[in-house]
């Protein structure tokens, strides 16, 4: 049923969504308690983060580009990471919900584990799809009820898809990942360098 309605919502989503773009009020830029954030609150950049946890190139920037980031901009203070979820599939909302499920003192190691891990749990059949998430979540210390109670949990659910909602309404995102920087959109997967010339020319103004 989870998988159904869904897929009916990103119908729904991708034919009216274009329409929305008459309503611009930059809502998406605002802080929120849902948000899950690494980094100095002070810091002189901000990067939002959209991503689709089945997304392969997330899972790239994820494996390949955010631990050079941490170490070099968030951890010194100068970037503030936020990761917002914009799942395109059944699996990228099943993993993002389990996302609001767990302590955010260690949201940031289990985050990184569902993208280094994605072939395992990503699968075309919800059922593998849920049976390998669990293993992976159990594995960290998830009991079988806390994994359903978070996979039943239509309030959670809810609040991931009206925040796609407003991050295609303000900043018309069609594809993961992609970034917004000091309120700038910054599309498609980058590299660390390609990073340190956004960031560097940030901080040089």
């Amino acid at each position: 049923m989870k998988q159904i309605f869904f897929i009916i919502f990103l119908s729904l989503f991708t034919t009216f969504a274009p329409f929305s773009l008459f309503a611009i009020d930059l809502s998406a830029l605002k802080i929120t308690e849902n948000d899950f954030i690494i980094g100095d609150e002070g810091a002189p950049v901000t990067i939002i983060e959209y991503a689709s946890m089945s997304c392969s190139h997330c899972a790239n920037f994820h494996k390949n580009t955010l631990p050079d980031l941490k170490i070099e901009y968030i951890d010194t203070g100068k970037v503030r990471m936020i990761f917002r979820d914009y799942p395109f599939n059944y699996p990228a909302l099943l993993g993002s919900m389990m996302m609001r499920c767990i302590p955010n003192e260690v949201r940031y190691d289990y985050m990184n584990v569902l993208y280094q891990l994605q072939s395992k749990w990503v699968n075309r059949d919800p059922a593998v799809t849920k049976k390998e998430l669990y293993k992976i979540m159990q594995s960290g210390g998830m009991t079988k009820d806390e994994f359903d109670s978070c996979y039943s949990n239509l309030d959670i659910e809810n609040e991931i898809l009206e925040a796609v909602m407003a991050a295609q309404n303000d900043f018309n995102i069609r594809s993961t990942p992609s970034f917004i920087v000091n309120g700038t959109l910054v599309e498609g997967n980058k590299n660390t360098k390609e990073f340190r010339q956004i960031i560097d020319k940030i901080l040089s103004e």
